[in-house]
């Protein structure tokens, strides 16, 4: 682990009194990076590169692979889903997305979470989370 030393204070070293020093990080993580592509493998469906992070700032880049020419979005809740067995209702958590995307087209989320748990994502156009456009991301 690297470490750097702060600098101690001058009064301190010239009055003799002892002053708490700490020792601060030098390397932090790296920030999660997450391809997604929407409307893979089916129309209502997401593929992630990685459906485990590190809290932190998480990059989504999503794509909508979209066959059909359908809009989708990428939504994620903000605070963790309290069962991973079901998501929640649609459009029914607090969070961050991306716009509507056409087919074809590309945009970046950059969200930050910092308390582990199990974090719903969905598409929030009306009925894709419903049609199973939805998931669970798990930050560690």
């Amino acid at each position: 682990m690297k470490r750097s030393l702060l600098a101690v204070p001058a009064a301190a070293l010239l009055t003799g009194v002892a002053v708490p020093v700490a020792l601060a990080h030098t390397g932090h993580a790296a920030p999660s990076s997450v391809k997604v592509t929407a409307g893979k493998p089916s129309e209502f469906g997401f593929v992630l590169s990685s459906k485990s992070v590190k809290s932190g700032v998480i990059t989504f880049k999503v794509t909508n692979g979209s066959s059909s020419g359908l809009s989708h979005d990428f939504f994620v809740c903000s605070s963790p889903a309290k069962s991973t067995a079901k998501a929640s209702l649609p459009n029914s958590c607090k969070g961050r997305g991306t716009k509507q995307l056409g087919k074809g087209q590309t945009n970046t989320l950059r969200v930050t979470i910092v308390k582990a748990g199990n974090y719903e994502y969905l598409c929030t156009v009306p009925g894709h989370a419903a049609g199973g456009m939805k998931g669970i991301l798990k930050v560690t």
